[in-house]
């Protein structure tokens, strides 16, 4: 059976009841691959490209790949923090992105870079969502596989178009939107931009499954999303 790996942060990473009705994409992509394929979900919340792989998580994963593995790789919200698990754009995210993608050609695995899902911000008086909401980490991460002929898909491009179909106010129902004295995990309520609720996940998770299915690789042959649309 073939694994699929995913290697990333919160946006993609399963939750904890304490933590519901955040979801992340990565908990639906299962939905989209027929029964050869196993979906391994290694994301976790807070981590960044560098502090994933210095807490050994990367090397768990190096345990499991085998060869014609898949390993997908999305990273970028944390890089951006100002604390120790912050990295240059330019110079350590690629430097970190790189590790991912020597672990998984190691083991005989195919690596795929995921550009993040954007964060629901919006320009000034604007509908539209702002497109330098993630800096250079998307651009960064999209000159990095070019220049060593990695495969992509640039989720951040194609989550900003999606989301862009919709008004703000209709964006919010995907978000991590909850009212006051609603939830017993958010009894005060929660206004969070970056993370999905469940309606989210499912929608990226689709998103990131039509994605992969233009890839020129065994996978897409495998990928059903017939008689689904995005929400």
């Amino acid at each position: 059976m073939t694994q699929i790996i995913i290697a990333g942060d919160s946006t993609a990473a399963v939750k904890e009841s304490t933590k519901r009705p955040e979801t992340g994409w990565g908990e639906y992509l299962n939905h989209y691959f027929n029964q050869h394929y196993t979906i391994i979900n290694k994301a976790m919340n807070g981590r960044s490209s560098k502090s994933f792989i210095l807490e050994g998580r990367l090397a768990e994963i190096d345990k499991l790949l085998q060869a014609g593995d898949y390993l997908l790789i999305q990273f970028g919200h944390n890089d951006q923090k100002n604390d120790e698990r912050g990295t240059s754009p330019d110079k350590e995210y690629q430097h970190y992105l790189l590790d991912y993608v020597t672990v998984a050609k190691k083991n005989n695995a195919i690596p795929i870079l995921l550009t993040s899902i954007t964060r629901r911000e919006y320009l000034d008086n604007s509908t539209s969502l702002n497109p330098n909401t993630l800096g250079k980490y998307p651009s960064m991460m999209k000159s990095l596989a070019h220049s060593q002929g990695i495969f992509l898909v640039d989720i951040f491009k194609e989550s900003q178009k999606l989301l862009n179909t919709y008004t703000p106010k209709e964006t919010k129902a995907f978000f991590l939107h909850v009212e006051k004295n609603i939830s017993d995990n958010y009894p005060e309520g929660v206004i969070d931009n970056t993370h999905l609720n469940q309606t989210g996940a499912q929608l990226i998770a689709q998103l990131v499954a039509k994605e992969l299915q233009k890839l020129p690789l065994p996978l897409a042959k495998d990928i059903i999303i017939e008689g689904e649309t995005l929400c």
